[in-house]
């Protein structure tokens, strides 16, 4: 469990997080979104006690973050933005070395380097590798110790597609045994792999919701074309509209207001007013629609 009570921070005379009230009990991928200098970093930062001159309280399962830093630091494992190795170190060499800091006698390599896929590059200096198993060692550095919470802020940044996919299928992985915060501003990226979102703008939480209850919301938007131009009061007869919207010519923008596919009434509509349908869409509201409307101050 993870729970953060009216956080405040400020640098100089800035504030950049506001009243941060944030709570998780279970084991998820919790995405925190934001656009630049929303406060992701910094909110990062705290969680991992980087940062030690802030407002509020954090709670990491039992344990107080101001007096158990050090307690709470051995549950934690934390991958950097700019993810800090040593090139000249060999793979393995580097994971002892993060290891021993830990105190760890035996740092469980095995274990590590499987479920990071690093086999056939534990015995390389780190400088030969490409960034996405670069990515990877800091990973398995963050893991080494076990860690019970995962704190990884803008892990696919530089990324080719195919090291994006990695990176992402071994996220996705280690969030159905450890309790995962996950900074990206990659949009694509959160729908594909968490189960949370959190959106900051300008320091204060906007949104905090489950992925699923996005996709789940109570408002749908069908895009239509007909053959023949309609009359929106005609349209306004289907059940449970809420808007018509005539975008162009013959096509138009139905909003509903209910989970249910709306898609057969439309289809419904034009059988009995015989009309033919040459083009038939559901276009609920994305993430990316929402981040932009939020970090904008529009009320959603």
């Amino acid at each position: 469990m993870i729970e953060l009570k009216n956080i405040n921070k400020s640098f100089k005379n800035e504030k950049v997080l506001k009243n941060i009230n944030l709570k998780v009990n279970r084991s998820e991928i919790i995405a925190i979104e934001g656009k630049s200098g929303a406060g992701k970093t910094t909110l990062m930062k705290i969680l991992t006690g980087y940062l030690n001159q802030w407002e509020g309280e954090v709670s990491i399962g039992t344990y107080n973050l101001r007096k158990k830093l050090k307690r709470i630091q051995q549950q934690m494992g934390y991958l950097p933005e700019n993810n800090p190795l040593y090139p000249e170190m060999y793979v393995r060499e580097y994971l002892k070395f993060v290891g021993e800091l830990y105190g760890i006698k035996k740092p469980p390599f095995k274990e590590v380097i499987e479920k990071t896929g690093l086999q056939e590059h534990a015995h390389k200096k780190i400088h030969t590798l490409s960034k996405g198993y670069k990515q990877r060692v800091g990973l398995a550095a963050a893991l080494i110790h076990d860690p019970q919470y995962l704190i990884l802020d803008e892990p696919t940044t530089g990324l080719d597609p195919n090291q994006v996919v990695e990176i992402r299928n071994l996220i996705k992985t280690l969030g159905k045994e450890k309790l995962v915060f996950l900074s990206t501003h990659i949009l694509q990226e959160v729908e594909a792999m968490c189960d949370r979102v959190v959106i900051l703008n300008k320091g204060m939480v906007v949104l905090n919701q489950t992925l699923e209850s996005l996709k789940n919301n109570d408002q749908q938007v069908v895009s239509v074309s007909f053959d023949y131009r309609v009359e929106n009061v005609a349209l306004q007869k289907i059940p449970h509209i809420k808007k018509v919207v005539n975008t162009f010519d013959f096509e138009y923008e139905l909003t509903f207001e209910t989970i249910e596919d709306m898609r057969p009434a439309v289809f419904d509509f034009a059988h009995d007013n015989g009309l033919k349908i040459i083009s038939l869409q559901l276009k609920n509201e994305g993430l990316e629609k929402r981040f932009n409307n939020l970090t904008k101050g529009i009320k959603i």
